[in-house]
């Protein structure tokens, strides 16, 4: 991928959401697999300390930015990425490319309840036909692969993989060449907010990098902690880097 940048041990693609389409489009059309995923400051953050998410990370063909933060971590540290891409919205995106491209998609994972939801809602927006399958994020270690190979019997060009982190990255990490479509990708909560389960931040939150604030508001007690340590790691590791920086730039001054 070209315009790859190094963000705090992350790679990240310097790519829009339309660039980010086309690729995936492309891919789909030359049937030629290719890995998604995108990170946030909470997996930027676990990725320094747990090698199975960093590797499953980096094998990753895309990697996206999907959290504000993370862009304007990008641009404090003089990598700036373009724009934030945010997974939900990549998969609206590529549920309504299915539709116009004749492609179909797989659901994997949330609760029984709402992923037969967000199946019945996008064959209502669009058509049935664009349904390859769809399967509940709750399994046992000894269904893993047995699940891999419904989805590659599926016929489907896209799988959507809405369980939690790290779990989805590693199951995908390691069962994409059983899986063998042409695009997969890990949304996490997506399900959850298409179905009408859980509301999606407003518009201006989004764009002020508050849609944390908003989930926490939702479910204080459940993710006080989890915010609390990853803002705070975050805010950390990016001030520690820019002043990794500035020394670097004040000793090749010194040398010169």
């Amino acid at each position: 991928m070209k315009n790859r940048i190094d963000l705090i041990n992350c790679p990240i693609d310097c790519i829009t959401t339309k660039e980010t389409i086309e690729i995936i489009d492309q891919s789909i059309n030359n049937k030629k697999e290719l890995h998604h995923v995108v990170v946030n400051a909470a997996k930027v953050v676990n990725m320094q300390h747990d090698s199975e998410l960093r590797d499953s990370v980096v094998n990753c063909d895309i990697i996206n930015a999907d959290g504000q933060a993370v862009v304007w971590a990008s641009r404090f540290l003089g990598k700036p990425l373009p724009e934030r891409v945010a997974g939900i919205d990549l998969m609206e995106s590529l549920v309504k490319l299915a539709f116009e491209k004749n492609y179909k998609v797989f659901f994997f994972g949330a609760k029984e309840d709402v992923v037969r939801e967000v199946v019945n809602r996008y064959s209502q927006q669009y058509s049935p036909d664009i349904i390859g399958g769809y399967r509940n994020g709750y399994y046992s270690p000894e269904e893993e692969e047995g699940i891999a190979k419904v989805i590659a019997d599926s016929g489907a060009q896209i799988l959507f993989v809405a369980i939690s982190s790290p779990k989805k990255e590693i199951y995908l990490n390691k069962y994409k060449e059983i899986i063998n479509i042409p695009f997969i990708m890990g949304v996490g909560g997506s399900f959850d907010v298409v179905s009408g389960k859980v509301p999606r931040a407003p518009l201006w939150m989004q764009n002020a990098g508050l849609e944390w604030f908003y989930r926490f508001l939702q479910e204080p007690k459940r993710m006080w902690r989890r915010y609390l340590y990853t803002n705070s790691a975050f805010i950390y590791i990016v001030l520690k880097e820019k002043i990794k920086q500035l020394m670097s730039k004040s000793k090749d001054l010194d040398l010169g």
